[in-house]
């Protein structure tokens, strides 16, 4: 899989644009400045924008492509004390325990067997109060080509992520919408996604 994003990472330009996504910037806003853990960032869009906000961001990825584009990013825009990259295969990898104020998952699709454990480790990287944003393409979106993996299977439904973080995070906010996207050329167009923000307890 770090192959498949070194290739696409590798290409002239940032595949999903510089802007931060627009649900994450939307949400975040609020947040109090803490550590922020951002698994799959690839080339740093989110975690950048999260350091220039003064947060302290972690960014975790298989790609080392992705990640020295995210420094180079860091370093261009002025934040890169309070940023940092760790390449990892999310598939088996956790973040220390409760050592994250918040966790951001903008667009990273697993295999479902994969996925539920990813998510349960990165809860218990959280701190009580801890929240975790996810935003994804839900599986109507391949009725759309605006972005997103081709295989039902690495979609997800709002139904899915409840189960995942059942008894583990008090649901603040669940929803499937339609949107509009404009990130860079990998995401272009209308767009079926599901977006979740829950807290640690």
């Amino acid at each position: 899989m770090s192959q498949f994003w070194d290739e696409r990472f590798a290409e002239p330009g940032f595949k999903y644009g510089l802007q931060a996504n627009a649900f994450l910037r939307q949400q975040a806003s609020a947040w109090p400045v803490g550590r922020v853990l951002l698994p799959g960032d690839g080339e740093g869009r989110n975690s950048v924008w999260l350091a220039e906000q003064g947060h302290a961001a972690l960014a975790v990825d298989s790609s080392a492509v992705g990640l020295a584009k995210a420094a180079e990013l860091a370093a261009r825009r002025g934040v890169s004390a309070r940023w940092t990259g760790e390449q990892a295969d999310l598939s088996d990898w956790a973040p220390a325990p409760q050592a994250f104020d918040a966790v951001a998952l903008v667009y990273v699709h697993l295999p479902s067997a994969l996925r539920t454990g990813l998510h349960r480790r990165l809860v218990a990287g959280l701190r009580p109060g801890g929240r975790l944003l996810i935003e994804a393409f839900h599986p109507a979106q391949l009725g759309h080509s605006s972005g997103g993996p081709r295989d039902a299977d690495m979609l997800m439904t709002l139904a899915a992520l409840r189960e995942d973080f059942a008894g583990l995070l008090n649901e603040q906010l669940g929803e499937e919408a339609e949107v509009l996207l404009d990130e860079g050329p990998g995401h272009q167009g209308p767009a079926r996604v599901t977006r979740y923000v829950g807290l640690r307890p």
